[in-house]
């Protein structure tokens, strides 16, 4: 069962080299790791460079011109070799050694689903041993789509199969081509999922969905329009109760446990 990861980046010299340790100190080896960088101008390359013969021959990377973060998605996705597939971002690190491990078993299973997902959990930007947020997974379900709701993206691991007959990320959303994505495989094509109760990647504060409320509104808008180019009319009322809800969180800088 080999797993691609894959890692977009830009100018990621600051925190690049904790993603690759942490991809580096799992314990389980099948893996391929992609790392689609944008033609930094930071160093990046450079400790791509630096970092590529400790993966003996299971990195692979590129580095050049995109159109954004959805587009090096893609271009990940298209080099990927693996049975399944699973992005982790250049400012992310795994929370344990043992996420890849979990992952392949779940994968492994008799019974096993198309797709899994779990728990993530947001660190304070300048130090990465304070938590700020804990975001579970575990209420997710398919009907709740249409509220806005999605399982943790950096935690969910896909068949690469499901990607190639359902598509990729749209590059026509600014910050919320995740969600279209999930929406197409989760709730129009009904892939097969199940929820692992565990915690697998650490996310700085401050990327694309987390950097204030400006942030929140693109995705509110990019959300609505994923729901009109599928077909589907969300719930609004509760779509707002939600948003109003994850407003408040962050505006009081909620240290509490948060489901989805």
């Amino acid at each position: 069962m080999k797993i691609s990861i894959i890692t977009t980046a830009y100018n990621s010299a600051r925190t690049l080299r904790d993603t690759m340790e942490s991809v580096l100190r799992q314990t389980y080896t099948d893996y391929e790791y992609i790392i689609v960088d944008g033609s930094s101008k930071d160093g990046t390359v450079d400790l791509i460079r630096e970092y590529e013969p400790r993966f003996e021959g299971r990195m692979r990377w590129i580095s050049e011109p995109d159109r954004g973060i959805y587009d090096a998605m893609n271009k990940g996705i298209a080099m990927a070799t693996g049975d399944v597939v699973g992005l982790l971002n250049s400012d992310d690190f795994y929370s344990s050694d043992d996420a890849l491990s979990t992952i392949a078993q779940a994968f492994m299973l008799p019974d096993a689903p198309d797709a899994i997902y779990g728990d993530v959990h947001y660190v304070d930007e300048k130090d990465i041993t304070k938590v700020v947020r804990y975001y579970s997974s575990k209420k997710f379900t398919r009907e709740r789509i249409r509220m806005g709701y999605m399982p943790a993206h950096p935690s969910f691991y896909v068949r690469r199969e499901c990607y190639e007959r359902y598509g990729t990320f749209d590059t026509s959303y600014r910050v919320a081509s995740d969600f279209d994505n999930i929406l197409r495989l989760i709730y129009i094509h009904n892939i097969r999922t199940r929820y692992i109760a565990k915690d697998f990647v650490a996310m700085r504060m401050g990327g694309a969905s987390s950097s204030g409320i400006n942030s929140h509104l693109h995705i509110v808008a990019d959300h609505f329009a994923a729901f009109r180019k599928n077909g589907l009319r969300p719930k609004y009322f509760l779509y707002v109760l939600r948003y109003i809800k994850k407003l408040f969180e962050f505006s009081r800088k909620n240290r509490k446990k948060a489901e989805v």
